[in-house]
C-alpha cells in the first residue's frame, strides 16, 4: 500500500504508535492519559479507515501484522516530524512563565533538587516544575523532558550538555548495622558483609571489586531499582550501601564506612535539546540548576 496516498487521523496515528511502543493497549493509554476503551476505538478506527488489521493477538500479546509493519516506518516518520514541530515551537516561547519538565534520578530528586526549586520559585514564580522521576535516560529528542541531570554525557548531535561537576560515592551505614555487625577497616573485611544492591547482575559487583572491595553476590540480600528505598534499607540498619556523598550529607542517621576508601567519581551533566535552549524559560531554569548544581557542598 501506498502509504503516502492515506489520509491520516493523527490521534489514531499517536494510539498506533504508543501501542507498539508500549506492547499493550492498557500501556499505550497510560502513556497517552487515555482511558483504554478509547484507544482501542483510535486503533480501531484507523484499521477501519486503512481496511487493514493492524495488530493479531497472541495470548495476552499483541503481534503487528504484516501491514502493521509496513505502516509503522511512515508512522514513526510522522512522529518525528510531529517532535521537530513541537520542539520549534518550544524554542520560540519568550515567556519567563510556563512549564519546565526536568528529568533526574530519584536520589537527586528527593534529596537535592527541593531547596533548589524552592529557590527557582522566589526568582521565577511563573515557571511550573514538573519533575519525572526515574533512573532511566529519557528521550529528550521526543520531548519526554525538557532538561535531563544525567550522570553520563549525551552522545546525540541534537543535545548540548554542561558538565557541572564530579560528585563522589562512598560507603554509608547505619549506626545499628555497624553495631550488630562490626565496623571495617579495610575492604577485605567487607567478605562477610551485607551490601544493599541498586541493581541485580555483575556491573555493581564489578565497580565495588574495581575499587578494592571484597565482595561476592552472597554480600547483596536485598535488592531494589529504586535508589532512594535502597538508602532507606541502609538507614534502617539493613545492610551496606553507596551513594553520592552530597546526598549522604543530607540524611541523619548514617555514618561514613571505610574513610580510606578511594570515593567512586559520579560525574553530574545537565542536558537539554539545542532547540530548547531558544527558549527563556528554559535557559533560565537550566543555567540556574547549573549554578545551584555546581555549588553544593558536602
Amino acid at each position: 500500500m501506498d502509504w503516502n496516498s492515506v489520509s491520516f487521523d493523527w490521534n489514531q496515528v499517536r494510539a498506533f504508535l504508543a501501542t507498539v511502543e508500549t506492547g499493550s493497549f492498557s500501556a499505550a493509554a497510560r502513556a497517552l492519559g487515555l482511558a483504554q476503551p478509547t484507544l482501542g476505538r483510535q486503533v480501531a478506527g484507523l484499521e477501519a479507515d486503512l481496511g487493514v488489521t493492524l495488530f493479531e493477538r497472541l495470548g495476552k500479546s499483541l503481534i503487528l501484522t504484516e501491514a502493521g509493519q509496513e505502516l509503522l516506518g511512515a508512522v514513526r516518520e510522522m512522529g518525528a516530524a510531529a517532535g521537530r514541530i513541537s520542539l520549534t515551537a518550544a524554542g520560540q516561547s519568550q515567556a519567563i512563565e510556563g512549564l519546565v519538565r526536568i528529568s533526574v534520578g530519584d536520589a537527586l530528586a528527593t534529596c537535592l533538587l527541593p531547596p533548589i526549586l524552592a529557590r527557582l520559585g522566589d526568582i521565577a514564580p511563573g515557571v511550573v516544575i514538573e519533575l519525572i522521576v526515574s533512573n532511566e535516560l529519557s528521550d529528550l529528542r521526543r520531548r519526554e523532558a525538557d532538561i535531563a541531570v544525567r550522570h553520563v554525557r549525551p552522545t546525540e548531535p541534537e543535545l548540548i550538555a554542561r558538565f557541572i561537576r564530579d560528585s563522589r560515592a562512598r560507603l554509608y551505614a547505619a549506626p545499628s548495622y555497624l553495631a550488630r555487625h562490626g565496623r571495617p577497616t579495610s575492604g577485605a573485611e567487607l567478605k562477610g558483609a551485607l551490601v544493599i544492591g541498586f541493581e541485580r547482575g555483575e556491573r555493581m559487583l564489578e565497580i565495588l571489586r574495581a575499587h578494592g572491595l571484597a565482595v561476592e553476590q552472597e554480600n547483596f540480600r536485598h535488592y531494589t531499582n529504586n535508589t532512594v528505598v535502597g538508602w532507606e534499607m541502609v538507614r534502617q540498619g539493613l545492610g551496606i550501601g553507596i551513594m553520592m556523598e552530597e546526598v549522604a550529607a543530607a540524611t541523619k542517621g548514617v555514618e561514613l564506612v571505610l574513610p580510606g576508601f578511594t570515593p567512586i567519581p559520579v560525574p553530574i551533566w545537565l542536558t537539554t535539546h539545542r532547540e530548547l535552549r531558544t527558549s527563556r524559560r528554559i535557559r533560565l531554569v537550566y543555567d540556574f540548576l547549573a549554578e545551584e548544581l555546581g555549588r553544593i557542598n558536602t
